[in-house]
């Protein structure tokens, strides 16, 4: 008889059994229903290849955090899971910030370190590539352009990525109320700085008394401020086609779960742009889904690299927002996994909501190494390990692990040797990913920027309309309308009002961020 057979933690054919304390780990990862294999148990130095530690397929949207100090192994943990929840019919969302997960669309190369990775966890390993899409923000490197309008970023997440203070950030909120009670709809940044500017004129300080609460100072500052950003080549992230999230739930022809890889090398020096713009792509999937409570599997899982520059230098309502959304999105099917070096990277409100944890080792060369290592180790149950030996000792591809078991309640800890990814595990040429983006059927739909008419375009044709012939003599002389009343009333705007679908004297309704809501 096998050893798979007597072994009650489901142990791979010819697997040793594990010793009686790493067995009541083990049963604790002995899960019936479907699951990701994330490696096999490490206890008393040894790697126990009967005792395989797992997660639940449908645990998935609970959330989760990989952690680690770099050079630890958190990439290849990543692409580890996006394979399988892709075999699994999962699409999955990656932000690759090294540019080095673009491998996952090609088969794994054999070698020493791969085979014998294999035989110590017990892992079946053969190569395989995954479907994949590659996308870029703003079009800045190899991908599909992804874009936002200003209007649906919302001022929250814009008044991140300037770095305005809380009042400021509060007056960029009024002043996007007053563009949506205009009807001055804000595309791209020229559109939002060409309302600021307008606001600031002699003209427009009626209109600014008008939304109250807003200071020509405090305005003057946001001015600077998009136009510091637009000299940053920035300009690009913002405007049309906008991209819809609905891109990211695909599946292939063959069911399996499609990859979508957002590369970010060309923003790295823009840290709080690429993170604010992974919220914003988080909050607009919110927005769209549906409800549909606990699912035999995620409608998406999305990895969040680098999360640390989310929450870094962030007001109380970002981080208000931020916890919301995570809060509420599993309903909706979608798994969070934030992957940071440490997680007193995140929140605690956050990071009590993430039930899988992955973590990598952790270095504790001075002061402060040591106590985010403590703080770290009391964010875990309590465990059989010495976890603060272990988590400075752990090997480059080993871990410590818990997750939610299929009833939701925590698993054992289990320090855990990680299987080799069966993809690349490194990037593939820029050739071949241009090849990738050029035949993706979103590739026609995106690859081309529009810049049709909105609010810069309406306001700079102030000028022109002031030439217009002035009243007859006849007539009682009239007070001048004033710009904003112009726009709205002008025939060019009501046309493109219509041709849009612009709701007239109605806000566009705001919600989590002060993203707008979208018709699809």
């Amino acid at each position: 008889m096998s050893d798979r057979e007597t072994d009650p933690s489901g142990g791979p054919r010819g697997a040793t059994a594990p010793p009686p304390q790493a067995q009541k780990i083990a049963s604790g990862y002995a899960f019936n229903g479907p699951a990701l294999d994330l490696g096999a148990l490490l206890w008393d130095g040894r790697c126990h290849t009967g005792a395989p530690v797992r997660v639940p397929l449908p645990m998935l949207n609970r959330h989760g955090l990989v952690a680690g100090a770099t050079g630890t192994g958190k990439t290849k943990t990543l692409q580890l899971i996006a394979e399988q929840l892709s075999a699994q019919g999962v699409p999955v969302f990656l932000a690759d910030v090294k540019g080095d997960l673009s491998g996952i669309a090609r088969p794994g190369q054999p070698d020493d370190r791969v085979r014998g990775r294999a035989a110590e966890v017990g892992q079946d390993w053969a190569p395989a590539g995954f479907p994949a899409e590659f996308f870029a923000l703003g079009g800045l490197g190899h991908g599909i352009p992804v874009r936002a309008t200003v209007t649906s970023f919302g001022p929250l997440l814009l008044s991140k990525v300037l770095g305005l203070n809380p009042t400021q950030e509060q007056s960029l909120g009024l002043i996007f109320h007053y563009a949506d009670t205009k009807g001055l709809e804000l595309v791209d940044l020229k559109d939002l700085r060409a309302v600021v500017a307008f606001l600031t004129s002699a003209e427009g300080k009626a209109e600014l008394r008008n939304i109250g609460g807003l200071s020509g100072a405090t305005a003057g500052v946001i001015l600077r401020s998009l136009t510091a950003f637009e000299a940053q080549g920035a300009a690009g992230f913002f405007g049309e086609p906008e991209f819809d999230t609905a891109g990211f739930l695909r599946t292939a022809e063959d069911g399996r779960g499609i990859v979508s890889v957002l590369e970010l090398p060309a923003v790295q020096d823009r840290p709080q742009l690429f993170s604010t713009f992974l919220m914003w792509l988080l909050a607009d999937l919110f927005h769209d889904l549906p409800e549909i409570g606990d699912a035999d599997k995620p409608v998406l899982v999305f990895f969040f690299d680098e999360a640390h520059l989310l929450f870094d230098d962030a007001s109380k309502a970002f981080l208000d927002s931020i916890t919301r959304t995570v809060r509420l999105i599993r309903s909706k099917g979608v798994g969070v996994f934030f992957v940071t070096q440490s997680p007193k990277d995140v929140p605690g409100d956050v990071l009590g909501q993430l039930g899988n944890r992955v973590q990598h080792a952790l270095r504790a060369f001075t002061p402060d190494d040591q106590k985010a290592l403590r703080a770290t180790v009391q964010t875990f149950p309590r465990s059989a390990y010495d976890l603060e030996e272990l988590l400075t000792g752990l090997g480059t591809g080993e871990a410590v692990v818990t997750v939610l078991s299929e009833t939701g309640a925590p698993t054992p800890v289990a320090a855990t040797r990680l299987r080799a990814p069966q993809s690349l595990m490194g990037p593939v040429g820029a050739a071949e990913l241009d090849r990738a983006v050029r035949s993706s059927p979103l590739h026609g739909r995106y690859a081309q920027a529009v810049d049709r008419e909105s609010a810069y375009e309406r306001l700079s044709a102030r000028p022109a309309r002031a030439e217009a012939p002035a009243p007859t003599p006849a007539k009682a002389p009239q007070e001048e309308p004033s710009l904003a009343e112009q726009v709205v009333n002008s025939g060019m705007f009501k046309s493109l009002a219509r041709s849009v679908g612009t709701q007239l004297g109605r806000e566009i309704t705001r919600s989590l961020f002060g993203t707008a809501r979208r018709r699809r």
